[in-house]
């Protein structure tokens, strides 16, 4: 079979966003969510694979915390189940106002509510690929290390922890239609 000019299909592991991004991502967080279900772990409301992290490096779960641990436990468990384990660098786990899938609420609540002595935990020794550049060999086997972080707010301060000063979604929309003309797009 013989095509001059054939038009080739694949997926090519190159900076994303790409189509192997797109793509691989919703399938990992759907796997991702039902093994952290799975494994019993209550209040998920969100997985979500970062396209920036090539759908595999970053992983975000949004829960709604319902005991002590809760967002530890959920994030070492993302971290290492079958399907978030490959390949995988970063596991960031916040609570159930933050939308897992924006990159700016997930960094907003990683600035406000960790404690980097407290809510960060590092693995080391952790499934890997050598098309990860940080991996490191170990035997026959590749490596590498990875960070869990719990940006959720701390269990104990719930009560008094600062309460999130914003405007209602409804003014929000208001606003951007207001002045649609003379906003940037994507605002």
């Amino acid at each position: 079979m013989h095509r001059n000019n054939p038009i080739l299909l694949g997926a090519i592991p190159a900076v994303p966003p790409n189509d192997d991004t797109f793509y691989r991502g919703t399938y990992r967080c759907a796997g991702v969510w039902r093994q952290l279900e799975a494994a019993g772990v209550p209040g998920v409301q969100g997985v979500w694979s970062h396209e920036a992290g090539g759908s595999r490096m970053w992983l975000t779960v949004s829960i709604k915390q319902m005991y002590p641990g809760h967002a530890k436990q959920a994030g070492l468990i993302a971290s290492q189940c079958h399907a978030g384990a490959y390949a995988n660098k970063y596991v960031v786990v916040v609570d159930e106002d933050i939308d897992p899938a924006n990159m700016n609420d997930v960094i907003w609540a990683m600035c406000t509510r960790v404690d980097a002595r407290e809510d960060v935990e590092i693995l080391r020794g952790c499934w890997s690929t050598t098309l990860d550049p940080t991996s490191y060999p170990d035997d026959l086997r590749i490596h590498n290390s990875r960070m869990v972080i719990d940006a959720c707010k701390p269990w104990a301060r719930r009560a008094d922890f600062p309460k999130v000063a914003r405007s209602s979604k409804e003014l929000d929309q208001r606003i951007k239609a207001k002045w649609a003309k003379v906003l940037p797009r994507g605002v």
